[in-house]
């Protein structure tokens, strides 16, 4: 089987600053496959080139087999959807209106949906749990619930693979955990690859299934949460001292930042990391 997704040496740059810096990976299909990194790292960027809506200046990757400059524009929309991290409030519809957009690839030439369409867009509603939102508007939600919609939008598109980015900034930790079971359940029972950027290092360690670290533009490194979030390699990359040890949930790792307090009270860093683990 295809991976999902094939990069071979991405680059890219916005005009002289270089963003990305010959990145080879692979996505396997049907995984959870998050991209974490410090702070302009480029995970945006690189979640859009996953997404097709920025063309890499160098490399090639290739989309369930076949280069991406091979697809035309709507057949990319139906088999790729992408979930911003900015989530528009003062877009003038109401959610079904929202979630039904989510069909516009698959449209005919006068762009009118069916009841079929209709029929999709009410079980994404349900799978996302916003169906007892369609006659609300975007702006009378919350930033959880306008989340959900746009998961479902993409759901509705029908698509082989979501892309999102940063999808739990700014919720409270009971809207990032509905937002990251939800992209569970779509992965389990969609069987759609999920490729999300993320900042939180321990959402990331409990859900991926493969890590994709950057730093400056260029892979740190890729894997499983275990290979990936150890001490030595999260430290070089964020530049702050950090304990790694075992979450008590299950055999994967957490990462607990050290205040400089307790950093400056002692004199050897490894005894003080000794000590605590």
């Amino acid at each position: 089987m295809n991976p999902a997704v094939r990069a071979h040496n991405l680059s890219y740059a916005y005009q002289t600053t270089h963003v990305l810096n010959e990145l080879s990976f692979f996505i396997r299909q049907g995984e959870f496959f998050i991209i974490i990194g410090p702070n302009g790292s480029g995970k945006t960027t690189l979640a859009r080139i996953i997404a097709g809506l920025l063309k890499p200046k160098q490399g090639e990757i290739d989309i369930f087999g076949r280069p991406m400059t091979a697809y035309g524009r709507k057949e990319m929309a139906r088999r790729i959807a992408f979930v911003p991290q900015l989530i528009p409030m003062d877009f003038p519809f109401v959610v079904e209106d929202v979630v039904l957009f989510g069909r516009t690839p698959h449209l005919g030439i006068f762009g009118l949906a069916t009841d079929a369409d209709a029929a999709l867009a009410r079980q994404a509603m349900a799978f996302t749990e916003v169906d007892h939102l369609a006659g609300r508007r975007l702006d009378q939600l919350s930033g959880g619930e306008r989340q959900r919609v746009f998961i479902a939008r993409a759901i509705c598109q029908n698509p082989e693979l979501m892309v999102l980015d940063e999808p739990t900034a700014a919720l409270d930790l009971a809207h990032q955990l509905r937002i990251m079971d939800l992209m569970e359940k779509m992965k389990a029972e969609k069987k759609i690859t999920v490729v999300m950027v993320s900042h939180d290092l321990n959402l990331a360690a409990m859900y991926a299934d493969t890590l994709l670290l950057i730093h400056q533009g260029r892979l740190a490194q890729f894997g499983p949460p275990t290979d990936v979030l150890t001490y030595e390699t999260l430290e070089s990359v964020y530049g702050c001292t950090l304990l790694v040890d075992e979450n008590p949930l299950d055999h994967f790792p957490r990462v607990t930042p050290v205040p400089g307090r307790y950093i400056q009270r002692q004199s050897n860093t490894a005894e003080f990391r000794n000590r605590i683990s």
